[in-house]
Order: structure tokens, then sequence, then C-alpha cells
């Protein structure tokens, strides 16, 4: 098993000046950003894909709180950190937002603990306001429609809070640069089943139990398109948070 602290000494390219780290769930979400980066092999052994150049730090570790810390800790072993930014996928809890937009919120609530996180770009005020709230564990219809309303959310997503927690314990500035592939009223098929102990998705065990339900076939395909066309936008957005970065810190 390696040890993520090996990796601050073992990697020779380690930038001294404070790059913007990503920290994602699931490689699918941010394949198009990294080609081209260099990564560690040795750590997917224990589910984290790690991936840097000279502008920036992306990794990820699976689904939930507990695998973002991983991801975190990994990436911060690199070297100083500019900010923390929650990247990836989220599910839309109101029908103003559709399959591909991109969402930057001014709040993010930890459902679980209660407890509220303000980006660093939040606008003052509370109109027009986008809240994201992490939820333990993926949510249908009836779920999202419940946190809409108790939460006055736009989105839910199952890691930020826990990326923003660390940024602030690290007193380090952090956003959250979210996409949507699930609309509010789809319904995901319950994935607990292909979850792996690192919270990734057992791809070839889903492929298989769709391919033998056809009334899943349609469902499925919905969340594959969504999942594409946000994974783009999520790309776009993350590359233009780069470039101002390195424009702002020539």
């Amino acid at each position: 098993m390696v040890s993520i602290k090996r990796v601050r000494t073992s990697v020779m390219t380690k930038a001294s000046q404070p790059r913007p780290v990503f920290i994602a769930a699931l490689p699918g979400e941010i394949a198009g950003v990294v080609r081209g980066w260099q990564t560690d092999e040795r750590l997917r052994e224990r589910g984290i894909h790690l991936f840097w150049n000279d502008h920036a730090v992306l990794a990820c570790a699976g689904m939930g709180a507990q695998r973002a810390t991983l991801a975190v800790e990994a990436a911060l072993a690199l070297g100083p950190a500019s900010e923390l930014i929650s990247v990836g996928w989220a599910g839309a809890c109101i029908h103003r937002l559709s399959i591909g937009d991109v969402v930057s919120p001014d709040i993010v609530v930890d459902a679980k603990t209660g407890e509220r996180f303000f980006p660093y770009k939040h606008r003052s005020g509370t109109e027009g306001m986008e809240i994201l709230v992490t939820v333990p564990s993926p949510a249908g219809i009836a779920e999202k429609q419940r946190i809409s309303i108790s939460y006055y959310a736009s989105a839910i997503d199952m890691e930020a809070a826990a990326v923003a927690r660390l940024a602030r314990a690290r007193e380090l500035p952090f956003q959250a640069i979210k996409a949507i592939s699930d609309a509010a009223d789809y319904d995901l098929p319950d994935l607990a089943q292909f979850t792996t102990t690192t919270g990734h998705i057992r791809e070839g065990a889903l492929g298989l139990h769709v391919a033998l339900r056809p009334s899943l076939w349609k469902p499925v395909l919905s969340m594959a398109k969504g999942s594409k066309l946000a994974a783009g936008r999520l790309r776009a957005a993350i590359e233009d948070h780069i470039q101002q970065h390195r424009t702002q810190n020539p």
C-alpha cells in the first residue's frame, strides 16, 4: 500500500508556488480536463486518482465525504495550494436548472450536520442565491424536493461540504463548481450495490445489470447523456478558472 505522505518526496515536479486544487469524486467527471497531465499510478490501488501540471492539481478518490478527504490529502501532498475547489456532477433540486448548467454556489450546506459554508466569491444579500446541499447518498425525486423546500436548495452533491470544511481548517479559500447531470424530475437508479468500498462505480457490473433489464435502458441512457454533457461544461469551467488564476498570478 502506498502512503500518501510519500507522494510529497517522490514527485520531482512539486510546485513551490501555490496552485488551485480541484477535488472531484469520479474520474469520469474530469477525464477531459486532465489529458496530458502528470499522474501517480501508485495511488490507484487505493482508488485515488491524482493529476497535476505547473498550473493546477486535480484529485478524485470516490464519492462521499471520507473519500473527498483522501483526495484533498493526496493533492496537498504535492505542494502549497492557493485554494480548494470542489468540482463535479450535481443533481438539480429546482426546475430552473437544466442538465449541463454550471452552478457556483453562494452557500454550501452539510445536510448531515447543518453547517453552512460560504465560498469566497459569494454575493451579499439573499436574492438569487444558489444554495448547494451536500447529502450522504444519491437522492431521488422525493429527496430532492424535500431538500429544495428545507434548504431553498438549487442543487445537491455528496462532497462539497467536506471540501469546504477542510479548506476552513487549513485557512484556504474555498469554492465549488458543479455541473448539473440530472434534472429535478429525474430519479437516479439505485447505485448502492454497484459502488465499491472506495466510492467508485463498478461500471461492468452495472452495465450487465442494466443489459438484462430493459426497463432500465431508458433511465440509464438518460443518465449517461446527462453526465457526458455535464462533464463537458464542467471541463470548460475548470479550464476557465485555471486560466483566470494564471492571469492573476503570472
